[in-house]
Order: structure tokens, then C-alpha cells, then sequence
């Protein structure tokens, strides 16, 4: 038993812009630039989507990764506008870890009812179920993709190349 909306939701339905459209057409000026009181750039969101989904899948296979002792660690400083390169990889990454939460939600009952253990903050531990995760991955993907409308928006490169609500 898959989870048709939570696989709807991995690639934007609805409400919820397409994560991939909404940076994929973006130039790694815009992604590098910053805006006057708020303290990330939307690379910086789109490194710290991607941190926390290759967190949240180690957990799944079984791994223990160490939760970031301080929250910074989960926001990796995003490079010089010059680095297109850093950019492109960084979308591709994202790409990549958007295919594998997809892949997931299409896992069997067994798999989506599995229990994992994760740890938290101050190595906090508690258990959940696959399917939890998988949707614990999308809000955290959908509520940082709200913001990067928001600076999309902001910045006059709203609605993405492969379209957005734009009233």
C-alpha cells in the first residue's frame, strides 16, 4: 500500500509548487544572493533540503548518522555566485534525493510500516515508521520551498520556467 498523496506531494500537486521546477531554471546569482532580514539564500535552502533528506535516508537504511550538534550544521554555506558548477551539482543532488523519497513512497506495506530509530537533538532517540519519515522529508521540503517562492518572488524570477501559481 503506497501513499498516493504523499508521492504527489514529493513533485509538487496542488498547492505545493514542484520543489525541482522551483529551482531548476534559477541562475547561482539568485541562488547565492541574500536579501536584507532574512539570513539564508535560496542555495543555502536548497543545501540544507538536501542535508536533512541524506540524513533521513541514512536513517532509513540503517545507519546512525550524528545529529548536528548545533543547528548551523544543517546549513552549509553556499559558495561565490562565480561557481555555476556548485550550483548545477547542487540541483542535481536535489533532484537525486527528490527520485529516492519518490522511490520510497512507492515501497510496499511492509516497508513503509518498517520502524526506524531516530535520533534528535541532544541525541535524543525515538522510534517512528518509514511512512512517518517520508513525511516528516516532504513538510520540511514543502515549508522550505515556501520560502523559496517567497524569495523567488521578491527577486521579480517568479513564477518558475515550468510555471507556478501566480495570483
Amino acid at each position: 500500500m503506497s501513499d498516493q498523496t504523499l508521492r504527489e506531494l514529493v513533485y509538487g500537486k496542488g498547492a505545493h509548487v514542484d520543489p525541482l521546477a522551483c529551482v531548476e531554471d534559477i541562475s547561482a546569482g539568485l541562488a547565492a544572493r541574500t536579501v536584507e532580514n532574512y539570513p539564508h539564500s535560496i542555495g543555502q535552502l536548497v543545501l540544507h533540503m538536501n542535508y536533512w533528506m541524506d540524513y533521513d535516508f541514512r536513517t532509513i537504511a540503517g545507519e546512525a548518522p550524528l545529529y548536528p550538534e548545533h543547528a548551523i550544521e544543517s546549513w552549509p554555506a553556499f559558495p561565490d555566485p562565480a561557481s555555476g558548477q556548485h550550483w548545477r551539482t547542487t540541483i542535481t543532488r536535489f533532484g537525486q534525493l527528490l527520485a529516492q523519497l519518490a522511490a520510497l513512497a512507492e515501497s510496499d506495506s511492509a516497508e513503509l510500516e518498517r520502524r526506524i530509530v531516530k535520533t534528535g537533538q541532544r541525541n535524543s532517540r525515538r522510534e517512528c515508521t518509514v511512512h512517518t519519515a517520508l513525511w516528516e522529508i516532504a513538510a520540511h521540503n514543502s515549508y522550505h520551498v515556501g520560502q523559496i517562492a517567497m524569495l523567488r518572488r521578491q527577486a521579480g524570477a517568479w513564477p518558475p520556467e515550468r510555471g507556478g501559481d501566480t495570483w
